[in-house]
Order: C-alpha cells, then structure tokens, then sequence
C-alpha cells in the first residue's frame, strides 16, 4: 500500500530537481552562446520550469490516462495564478508594479488560453482539433514574444559570479542537460505510473490527485523562480513567468497532450476545478487594472488557493 506512495514522492522530486538542473544548465549553454537576455530568461527560463508538466503530460497521453494531463494543467494554473503570485506578493518588499506594457499583452493572452480551454472542457472533453487549435494558440504566442520589446536587465537563475565567467560552452553543461533530460523522462513516467496506482488504491479519480498533489509539485520549479525574481527587486519578471507558465500550460501542454490522444475528464470534477480557473483569471485581471499587487492581495490569492484544495478534495 505504501510503495506507490513512496514511489510517487520519489519520482516527483527527481522531476522537480532534474528541470531545476536543467533549466540552469540550459540558461549557462544559452549564455554561453550569446543569446539574448530576454531570449535566455523568458523562453529557455520558462519553457524550463514547465516541463515537468509538458513530460509528464506526454506521457499520461501516451498511456491513456487523460485525466491526469487535464487534471495536472488546470491544477497548475490555478497553482500558479493563486498559489505562486501570492507568495511572491507577500516576499516583494513592496508592491508589485505592473508598469511593463509586455505583462498586460501576457495577461490578455493567459485570459484568451484560459477561455479557450474552458469552452473546450464544457463537454468533458478535448478532442484533436481542439488540441490543433490551441497548439496554433501557442505558435502565436511565440511569435509575439519574438517580435515584441523586452527588457534586458532579466535575472538569471545563476550566480552572477558564474554568469560573468561564461565565454564557451563547457562539456559539463552539456552532460548535465543529457543527465537531466533523462531525468525528467524517468521522473515523469513513474509519477504518472505512481498516480494511477494511488488512485486505484484509495478508489478516488486520478485528477483529483493531478489537480492538488501532481500540480503543486510540477509548479515548484515556477514558484522557486518567482521568489527568486521577487527577492531580487524583479517581482514583475515573476508575474511575466507566472502568465508564461499559464499561457504554456494551456496552449502547449494540453495542446500537444491532445494532439496524442483526445482528452476526457469527470464532469464534476472539470466543473469544480474550472470555476476555481475561471475566478482565478478573473481575479489577477481585477486587481491588475491599478497596475499594482499588493500583499494584502497576494494573502487572498493564498486564501482562495486554500479552499480551493478544500473543496476539490471533498473536505469542504
């Protein structure tokens, strides 16, 4: 009875510490190379943190179980707009300014991934040219970041002192980004292997563990790097990484995860989990309009994020 417990904890840290490895190595290689700051912080950083979430989609894909792919998206989402933006408005010295033009275009492209997937849950189910639909969602997105003006001062993941010493890329960067990658693939599979497990152990659905325990793991690596930003004096790069994330999430994960095999989940439980999503958006939309989050804000996101998990795991 414990082994898939066990083997779930495991598997999920190897996911968690594996992207963090990588998306470090992967950011000294972009700098390495003379990438562009916005071009290393935004897309290598934030492809980085979501791909145990993209991975561990493929693979719940792959396997048939659709409901932990949907269930691990919506949770994650719904993590990153109430779970990471109020911890990261209560760490900010101050508050957040939202001053970037760039941030409100994002807000708008997260409510537009938001809506698409609500329309799409409204039958229970995403099929294949809903998935092509949001993965084009997701190439438009690219192309704007492409073309739209970022700011230069992005800060890395890395130390400064490693930063400034970088002038090639080193071998061992590399092996790290095989070594990790590979990690990632084996941490995903034995998570989604290990939900499947609990789920039949415990007789629940296994998106209601994607929605609460999965989601919140699979967005350490978005919370540990919004702090990060928050600590640093950049807390709007965190608010860009937390719209990214969601915008990645929505458009590529599902998008990709559908393209595999069409996506069902319990009418129920989309409900329940797609108001919560829904109030969520709603909300950061809302309190955005003065250009600013402050830490009493960032305390009701936490609130909300808590009878969140309150009401998807039945207790309330």
């Amino acid at each position: 009875m414990l082994i898939p417990f066990i083997i779930f904890a495991i598997s999920l840290l190897v996911l968690i510490a594996a992207s963090k490895y990588f998306t470090e190595a992967a950011e000294r290689i972009g700098l390495a190379l003379k990438l562009s700051p916005f071009m290393v912080g935004v897309v290598i950083v934030a492809v980085g943190t979501s791909l145990p979430e993209l991975i561990s989609g493929i693979i719940a894909s792959i396997n048939g179980h659709s409901e932990i792919v949907i269930g691990n998206v919506l949770g994650a989402n719904i993590s990153n707009m109430l779970l990471i933006l109020g911890m990261t408005s209560i760490i900010s010295k101050k508050s957040i300014k939202l001053g970037k033009e760039y941030i409100f275009v994002d807000l708008h492209f997260m409510l537009g991934s938001a809506t698409f997937l609500i329309l799409f849950l409204l039958d229970g189910t995403i099929s294949f040219v809903e998935g092509i639909i949001l993965f084009v969602g997701f190439i438009v997105y690219q192309v704007y970041l492409f073309k739209s003006e970022k700011p230069d001062d992005i800060p890395t993941l890395n130390d400064s002192e490693v930063v400034n010493k970088l002038t090639k890329v080193k071998p061992m960067d590399v092996l790290i980004l095989v070594i990790t990658g590979l990690g990632i693939y084996a941490g995903a599979k034995f998570t989604v292997e290990s939900i499947t497990d609990i789920a039949t152990a415990l007789d629940v659905d296994k998106s209601i563990i994607s929605l609460t325990v999965l989601s919140l793991g699979t967005t350490l690596p978005e919370l540990s790097v919004s702090i990060a930003a928050a600590r640093a004096g950049h807390p709007e790069i965190a608010i860009g990484n937390i719209l990214g994330s969601c915008i990645f999430n929505s458009f590529m994960v599902t998008g990709v995860a559908t393209i595999i095999s069409p996506i069902h989940m319990p009418f129920e439980i989309a409900r329940t989990s797609v108001v919560f999503l829904i109030v969520a958006a709603i909300f950061f939309y809302l309190i955005s309009q003065d250009k600013k989050v402050s830490k009493w804000e960032g305390i009701l996101f936490l609130l909300f994020y808590i009878v969140f998990l309150l009401k998807i795991s039945g207790i309330a």
